[in-house]
């Protein structure tokens, strides 16, 4: 994953995914790692971007939401989001946005 996402002219969907991690790993390193390969393989994938300070942001990028509604249903992914509830997260929030312009240099 690069550091910024080479995302197409504009629509496209963005899903913001926030986040408050617990203090212990519990395999959170590997399962991210798996998603972002795992999420690369799903059609309609753009990119995404991520950062970890107090809050965690990961944005994913993503052609409609129809790719975004598959990745939901991912099996492997849905695993993840379970463990997540459990083990990794003290809170999180998923935003779906529609992109309807950007730029950049």
């Amino acid at each position: 994953m690069t550091l910024l996402a080479n995302t197409p002219k504009p629509p496209y969907y963005a899903v913001i995914f926030t986040s408050v991690r617990t203090a212990d790993d519990n395999g959170y390193g590997e399962t991210s790692n798996r998603m972002i390969e795992l999420a690369e393989q799903q059609p309609g994938y753009l990119g995404a971007e991520s950062a970890r300070e107090d809050v965690g942001i990961t944005v994913s990028y993503w052609a409609d939401l129809e790719s975004i509604k598959n990745w939901k249903a991912n099996t492997e992914h849905q695993e993840a989001q379970k463990t997540g509830r459990k083990l990794w997260y003290e809170s999180f929030k998923v935003r779906i946005s529609k992109v309807e312009r950007d730029y950049g240099f």
